[in-house]
This record gives C-alpha cells, sequence and structure tokens, in this order.
C-alpha cells in the first residue's frame, strides 16, 4: 500500500515494489546470493551458505531498529550485515563468519536496487503495452474524424483525430524503445568490495563476480561501477522522456476536455473525476496525475544527474542521494503510465461535437487553402493579402469565408464558385493525413513498412 503522502505519486504494484519489505528482501537476496555463489567456487563452506539463506527472511528482522541503524551509520550495508551475522549466528555460530564475503556496503546497496528495477520493468513494460494498443486502436477507430488542428493554441487547418492519437503512439512507442535500452544496460550487478578490486577474494574476484550475477539473473560488468552511474542515469533520463511525452498527451486531452471545446473526456466511474464542492464537474483526473508526474520527475532526474559527480573509487554523498529519486522517479513513471493507458482505453470521443468546432471558425482556418489556389494566378504575396482581407470581413460580418470569397470579383475572376462551395469540406484538406497516420501506426506494430 502506498502511504497517503504517495497516493498521487505511485501505483499499488509499484508501492509493494518499493515497500521496506520489498527492498529488505532485495538485500537479503543480495547476501544470500554472493553466499551461494562462494559455496559454489569454495570460497565459504556449503553448510554456511544455507545456514545464510535460512534466516535471510524479511520476518525475521525489525524494520524500524534496522532503518535507524541505517541512518546512523550512512549506509544500508553495515547495519544490515551486522543484523544478518546475529541471526545467522544464532543459528550457526560457523557460518555467521561468511555473512557478506568480500563485499562492501555499496555492493549490497546498489545490486538490492537494480533488483528492484529489474522487477519494474515488467510492471512498466505492461502498462506501456496496454496505452500503445489503446492508442492504436484510438487512431484506427478515427482515421476519418476530422477535428481542427491547433497551432499556437488556435484554429488551423483541420487534421484528423486519427492522426493526432497516432502522434502519441508514435512518440510512446520510440520512448519505449529508449527504456527497453536502458533497462538492458542498468540491470547489472554491483560487486567490488573495498576499492572496486575485490582484493579480499583474491585470484576467485572475478570468478565470483560472475558467479553471483548469474545466481541473480543480472549482467556482470567488465569492472565495478561503484563512481560510475551512468548507466542509472541513462534510464532515469529515458522515464523522464517517456513522461514528457505523457504529458503532452495529457496536456491535449485535459485541453480537448474543456467545457468550450468538448470534444473528448476521460472515462468516469464511482469517485471518479469529481468535484468536493461542485457535482456537475468530470474532471481529467488521470490527465491531472499524467502531469504532476511530468512536472515532479525532470527535477528529480536533474538531481541525480549532479550526484554523478563522485569522488575516485567510491564518492561521498552522491551515490547516498540516489535510492529515493531512483524509486521516485520509477513510481511517479509507472504511474504516468498506467494512469494514461486508462484515460485512452476509455476516452470518450465527440467526432459531431469536432466537425461542430470546424463548422463554427466560418471557413477561417481554410484560409491557406483559399490562399494556395489564387496563389497561381496572382502571386503568393497578393493572393496572402487579398485572403487576409477576406477572413477580416468574414469574422466581422459573422459570415463563411467561402461566401465572402464570393462576393469579390478578384477572386471569382480566378476561382469558379462550384469551387468556392467546396473550399471548406474538411475532407479535402488532409493532405497526408492517413499516410503520416498509417506510417506512425505500422511503425509501432513492429511493421516499419506502410500499410497499403
Amino acid at each position: 500500500m502506498a502511504r497517503l503522502i504517495e497516493s498521487l505519486a505511485t501505483t499499488t504494484a509499484l508501492a509493494e515494489l518499493f515497500s521496506d519489505e520489498s527492498v529488505l528482501q532485495a538485500l537479503l537476496d543480495f547476501e544470500v546470493a554472493l553466499a551461494r555463489a562462494e559455496a559454489r567456487l569454495g570460497t565459504v563452506p556449503h553448510a554456511a551458505a544455507e545456514s545464510i539463506a535460512a534466516v535471510a527472511k524479511v520476518e525475521a528482522f525489525d524494520i524500524a531498529s534496522l532503518s535507524h541503524d541505517m541512518l546512523r551509520a550512512g549506509t544500508v550495508g553495515v547495519p544490515l550485515a551486522k543484523a544478518l551475522t546475529g541471526r545467522v549466528r544464532e543459528k550457526d555460530a560457523e557460518a555467521a563468519r561468511y555473512v557478506h564475503w568480500g563485499a562492501t556496503s555499496q555492493d549490497v546497496a546498489d545490486t538490492a536496487l537494480v533488483l528492484l528495477l529489474k522487477h519494474a520493468q515488467p510492471i512498466l513494460a505492461e502498462d506501456i503495452s496496454r496505452l500503445e494498443l489503446a492508442l492504436a486502436k484510438l487512431s484506427d477507430d478515427h482515421k476519418n474524424t476530422v477535428m481542427l488542428g491547433r497551432t499556437l493554441m488556435q484554429g488551423a487547418p483541420p487534421i484528423t483525430f486519427g492522426l493526432k492519437a497516432a502522434g502519441w503512439l508514435g512518440a510512446v512507442y520510440r520512448c519505449k524503445r529508449r527504456l527497453d535500452s536502458s533497462f538492458a544496460e542498468a540491470l547489472i550487478l554491483q560487486f567490488g568490495g573495498a576499492s572496486g578490486t575485490l582484493a579480499s577474494l583474491g585470484e576467485q574476484g572475478s570468478a565470483v563476480a560472475a558467479e553471483l550475477a548469474k545466481e541473480l539473473g543480472l549482467a556482470c560488468s567488465e569492472a565495478p561501477w561503484h563512481a560510475h552511474r551512468d548507466r542509472l542515469a541513462h534510464l532515469l533520463c529515458a522515464c523522464a522522456v517517456l513522461g514528457g511525452s505523457l504529458g503532452k498527451i495529457a496536456r491535449d486531452i485535459s485541453l480537448l476536455m474543456q467545457n468550450e471545446i468538448a470534444e473528448v473526456s476521460e472515462p468516469g466511474g464511482q469517485g471518479r473525476g469529481g468535484s468536493s464542492t461542485m457535482p456537475h464537474k468530470r474532471n481529467p483526473i488521470g490527465c491531472a496525475l499524467t502531469l504532476a508526474a511530468a512536472q515532479r520527475v525532470p527535477g528529480e532526474v536533474a538531481a541525480f544527474l549532479s550526484a554523478m559527480v563522485q569522488e575516485h573509487e567510491r564518492g561521498v554523498g552522491g551515490w547516498q542521494a540516489e535510492w529515493a529519486i531512483v524509486a521516485s522517479v520509477i513510481q511517479s513513471t509507472g504511474l504516468a503510465v498506467a494512469s494514461m493507458a486508462e484515460v485512452v482505453e476509455g476516452l470518450l470521443v465527440d467526432a459531431a461535437r469536432m466537425r461542430t468546432n470546424i463548422v463554427v471558425t466560418h471557413g477561417a482556418i481554410f484560409a491557406e487553402r483559399a490562399m494556395m489556389l489564387l496563389a497561381p494566378k496572382m502571386g503568393r504575396d497578393t493572393a496572402h493579402k487579398l485572403i487576409e482581407e477576406a477572413t477580416r470581413k468574414s469574422a466581422a460580418q459573422e459570415k463563411n469565408l467561402s461566401d465572402v470569397l464570393a462576393e469579390m470579383p478578384q477572386v471569382t475572376a480566378h476561382i469558379e464558385l462550384s469551387a468556392l462551395r467546396q473550399l471548406e469540406v474538411p475532407e479535402q484538406y488532409l493532405g497526408s493525413a492517413e499516410i503520416f497516420r498509417k506510417a506512425l501506426v505500422s511503425s509501432a506494430r513492429g511493421n516499419p513498412k506502410q500499410e497499403k
């Protein structure tokens, strides 16, 4: 369960993943895996490894006491090793000698964090897949739904809602690829001992590292990375870019939900989207949660990047700052993805309202089309000035642009009235919208070749 203060910043699954119990288990998993790996290589007795594994259970530890001791020690490793050694000693005094054998505090802290990231990846991936499928369907369903294009928050030539959804999909797909690549790099063992040389293990250092990585299901790095945080930084940056792309979708949808626009609306439901004082409200809650995450994460990533400047073989203050940052970024990213998946899966689209919002512009958004029809006859600059004059008259008289143009001899001398009557048909001024839409959807579906 998420704490109340985190209720708008995580999902249930990720709150459980980064709970005290889950974090402690990840720390203990490192210690057990280390003992077993070393036992297989003969570095420690097999009996010792099994004794360590037998007591390395979350329920055997006082989490509140451990948390207090970790704060006092300034690291998770020392109090953990001490507490685990004490529990093992109660069972097998000889085995207690081999707890945390050859490791250093940062080894257990970093690897536990990586293990948590390993478990987070499929949680994020599942919701990203949901979102991609929902966006692809939304795009296909509305490939012929015309709507206003909007540039600088003003009405522009028409597009299709299918193209807009495909644009959202393309961004999510690209972000997913970057995120997958970043996870592949970040899910890597940290094991270097005191100075990153594993000197305490003699000639077996690299062999123990390889066996330990195998035991934990992680990649084995070429060398320990205590003071080199680039892999984690790359992952968090990928999360931030994904969050920004999700925030763009949320911003678009929340703007389209405004009462005066009313082209789409989030799915409702018991307890969702209401107001404590205004019973009529249907608020963009999923969008709000996503936008909050998109605003929160960049600052956290910036803090992580600042902490990358670490001293020599192991830094002071830099990596100690990371746990809370990484946990927050991953949870915020997961909440944003899950929120947008829910929004898009149930998004209500008012195609009739989209067309109405085109109509109420009195054809002004087709000014470019009219100019391009006249430009070959009189030059672009002259045509631009003429159409600009016509749009002013259209707005002042609340008449359609095509009707105003039909009253202008300079226009009718070059454009037939039948053509002017077709000027404001949005389906006739969509350009390559469908080509672009198909290309985006096809790429996201794993088929880079454009659909026929």
